[in-house]
């Protein structure tokens, strides 16, 4: 499965970089997040359940950064259990530049779970794993109390979130 989205956050690209790197932040962002802590300067531990609509399960996983240029871009990596329901993993590559308003990043990312959780149905999942992604979006502009808004690849239309 693949996902992508343009964002423009109304603040500084050092603000936005920081909160990229604030397990608080990003503990209050991640939907189910119950605990994120760095384990040293490139990964971190985390536990979060997540809302399959059916199911609610708890993975945790292990999350490292790759290609760190700071303040303008990196990989991270990551890969989660879920105990029956088997492995998650992904990686999304998170780019920040200048904007005349502020930030623009760009997210492009990949992810693969294990036969068992696509058994669920592969749009099911798709779906959850999209909704997450914007929920974690909206959740970090204002766990860092930004502003932000969606820019539509295809029509250059933004939605304040």
């Amino acid at each position: 499965m693949q996902f992508q989205g343009r964002y423009l956050f109304l603040a500084e690209r050092a603000d936005v970089w920081a909160a990229l790197n604030d397990t608080a932040i990003l503990g209050e962002a991640i939907p189910g997040c119950e605990s994120l802590v760095w384990t040293s300067g490139t990964t971190l531990d985390l536990a979060f359940k997540v809302d399959l609509g059916v199911m609610h399960p708890t993975f945790s996983g292990d999350l490292w950064l790759t290609d760190i240029d700071p303040a303008a871009s990196y990989v991270l990596h990551g890969k989660g259990r879920g105990g029956l329901l088997g492995l998650a993993e992904g990686a999304a590559r998170i780019s920040l530049s200048d904007h005349e308003r502020g930030t623009l990043m760009i997210m492009q990312a990949e992810g693969k779970a294990s036969s068992t959780i696509m058994s669920l149905g592969s749009k099911l999942i798709g779906s959850a794993a999209q909704k997450i992604i914007d929920r974690f979006f909206e959740r970090f502009a204002a766990a860092m109390k930004a502003d932000i808004e969606v820019l539509d690849p295809e029509t250059g239309q933004s939605d304040t979130l």
